[in-house]
C-alpha cells in the first residue's frame, strides 16, 4: 500500500515535469507529434509496399492457376473427342484439383486486394491529415507569435501612459522638474546681469556730458564759438550739484 502510495506521488512529480515542457513551447510539441506521424506513416507505406508484393504473388499465382485450367480443360475434351476415356478421366481429375486451387487462391487474392484496399485508403487518409496538421501548425505558430507581439504591444501601450502612478509618468515629472531648475538658473544669471545696469548708464551719461562740456569749454578758447550758459545749466542740471560745482570752478578758472 505504501509502495503504491509512493508509485502514485512519483507519477504525478513526473506527469508535472512532463506538463511543463509541454506547455513551455506547444508548437515544438506539434511539430514532434507530426514528425513522429510522418515517421508512422512512412513505416506503415513501407508495410503496404510489402503486402503489395504478396497481393501481386497471389495474383501471379492465381492467373496461372487459370491457364493451368484452361489447358486441362483442352486436354480432357481432345481425349474425350478421341475416345480415350482413360487418359481423359486422369486430365479430368487433374483439372478438378486445378479448379479448386484456382478457387482458393482467387479467394485469397480477393481477400488481400480488399484488404491491401483498405490500408491503402488509410495511409492516404492519414497523409491528408497530416498535410492538414502540417498547414495547422504553421497557422498556430502565426497566430502564437502575432498573440505574443500583440500583447507586448499591448503591455507597451499601458507602459506608455503619462500617469504620475506609472514609471514613465513618475520619469516625465523628473524631466519637467530639471527643465524648470534649469529655466530657474537662466532666469537668475538674467536677473543678476541686469544688476547695475542703471549705475553704469548713468555714468556712461555722465562721462558724455563731461566730454561734451569739455569739447564746448575747448570751442570758447579757440573762439570757434561764444560762451553759452544755457547748455552748461542744463548739464550740471542733468549731472546733480557735484558735477554742477565742478563746472563752475572750471568756467571761473
Amino acid at each position: 500500500m505504501i509502495f503504491q502510495k509512493f508509485w502514485s506521488a512519483f507519477r504525478a512529480q513526473v506527469n508535472k515535469i512532463a506538463n511543463l515542457f509541454w506547455e513551455a513551447d506547444p508548437i515544438a510539441q506539434m511539430r514532434y507529434e507530426y514528425d513522429r506521424s510522418v515517421d508512422q506513416l512512412k513505416e506503415g507505406r513501407t508495410g503496404l509496399e510489402q503486402y503489395r508484393g504478396l497481393v501481386e504473388r497471389v495474383t501471379r499465382q492465381v492467373a496461372s492457376n487459370r491457364s493451368q485450367v484452361q489447358k486441362l480443360e483442352a486436354e480432357t475434351k481432345a481425349y474425350l473427342k478421341a475416345g480415350d476415356r482413360t487418359t481423359a478421366g486422369k486430365f479430368a481429375l487433374e483439372l478438378q484439383k486445378a479448379k479448386t486451387e484456382l478457387a482458393a487462391n482467387e479467394q485469397q487474392l480477393q481477400m488481400h486486394e480488399t484488404s491491401y484496399g483498405n490500408n491503402l485508403k488509410k495511409i492516404q487518409h492519414a497523409n491528408e491529415k497530416l498535410i492538414e496538421l502540417r498547414e495547422k501548425i504553421t497557422k498556430y505558430d502565426a497566430d502564437l507569435k502575432m498573440s505574443a507581439a500583440e500583447a507586448e504591444i499591448a503591455k507597451l501601450s499601458e507602459s506608455f501612459d503619462m500617469n504620475l502612478t506609472t514609471d514613465f509618468g513618475q520619469i516625465e515629472q523628473v524631466i519637467q522638474q530639471k527643465i524648470d531648475q534649469n529655466r530657474g538658473k537662466v532666469r537668475v544669471s538674467a536677473d543678476l546681469s541686469s544688476k547695475g545696469i542703471a549705475d553704469i548708464q548713468a555714468e556712461e551719461k555722465m562721462q558724455q556730458a563731461m566730454a561734451d562740456d569739455a569739447l564746448s569749454q575747448f570751442e570758447v578758447e579757440l573762439g570757434l564759438k561764444s560762451p553759452e550758459t544755457s547748455p552748461i545749466a542744463q548739464t550740471a542740471k542733468d549731472l546733480g550739484p557735484a558735477a554742477t560745482d565742478k563746472t563752475t570752478e572750471k568756467q571761473t578758472n
